[in-house]
């Protein structure tokens, strides 16, 4: 069973009472090109001082002009290394590791460095990716995802948990002769399955410290949140949500890809209801010609009354 709730990051997200907020890279929004690394930060260290309690990098290996955006663009784990270099107690997160692309002793060690390197503010965010033509490039079939997903969460806590671990998979072999080092802070980073990642909801609910999730309407919100809570009882449930705000504060919402374009009051009393159903933790990408300002009108309208 997972018991990764120890972890200084998963405390910080979910360790209280109520909706938390975090930001997603990139903060700048430059998310089909390199991103300038002084501003994006800045604006994280703006973040973690507005009281954010969460910061989400992306995993992208390349781009596909057609799919839309090459996420943060750097390396989620050399990046969130320079990001905790630069903050103090604000979660990591990543949202998320495609573990079919990458190679579970790699995924553990990495994982496990930036989890030390942080104090323990990881929180690990895992996914069976969306964009097909990564799969042939990295020699996966698709197909295969599903159960390459599961089996990768299986060996990372194995690798995390256990010393020598004798194992077999389709990524290899291990005999008992060789030891991950390092390892976590606690006993496993907390583990959130994002999607479906081609799994059912009980897998999800019994390997998963949380299900992170795509932005829904709030009828399809409700109505997940309460399966879940059926299913894993008080394990958090996290969404990812565009937020821009419009001129005017009393302006009704128009859609947005992934989240809306509303005035404040109307954004006040959205997380107010998404906070009365149970969601735990939303991670906001606030759309403004001034990043920075995006970031403290979202901290003085939302963050202050939660």
């Amino acid at each position: 069973m997972p018991t990764g709730h120890e972890n200084a990051g998963y405390r910080r997200l979910f360790g209280g009472d109520g909706l938390t907020f975090g930001v997603g890279f990139p903060i700048t929004g430059t998310n089909w090109s390199m991103p300038d690394v002084g501003a994006e930060i800045q604006l994280a260290q703006r973040a973690e001082t507005l009281g954010f309690d969460g910061l989400w990098a992306r995993d992208v290996p390349t781009y596909w002009p057609k799919f839309g955006d090459a996420g943060q663009t750097f390396d989620t784990w050399p990046w969130l290394s320079h990001v905790a270099a630069h903050t103090d107690e604000i979660a990591l997160g990543t949202s998320s590791v495609v573990l079919p692309l990458r190679h579970p002793i790699h995924v553990a060690k990495a994982a496990a460095t930036v989890d030390q390197l942080s104090d323990g503010r990881l929180v690990l965010g895992v996914a069976s990716g969306d964009r097909d033509p990564e799969y042939e490039a990295f020699g996966v079939d698709r197909e295969e995802r599903g159960a390459l997903f599961r089996e990768a969460v299986e060996t990372v806590r194995t690798l995390w948990r256990e010393d020598f671990v004798e194992r077999d998979g389709q990524w290899g072999h291990l005999k008992g002769d060789l030891d991950l080092v390092p390892t976590p802070t606690t006993e496993t980073i907390p583990l959130l399955p994002t999607g479906n990642a081609r799994q059912s909801d009980a897998w999800i609910a019994d390997h998963g410290d949380g299900w992170l999730f795509y932005h829904l309407p709030e009828p399809t919100l409700e109505s997940y949140l309460a399966q879940w809570r059926e299913a894993a009882g008080e394990k958090p449930f996290a969404i990812a949500v565009r937020v821009e705000f419009a001129d005017d504060p009393e302006a009704e919402p128009e859609p947005l890809h992934l989240g809306y374009r509303a005035g404040m009051e109307w954004f006040q009393d959205y997380f107010a209801r998404l906070d009365a159903l149970g969601l735990d933790h939303a991670i906001v990408s606030v759309e403004n010609e001034d990043a920075e300002r995006g970031l403290e009108r979202f901290a003085d309208g939302i963050l202050a009354r939660h």
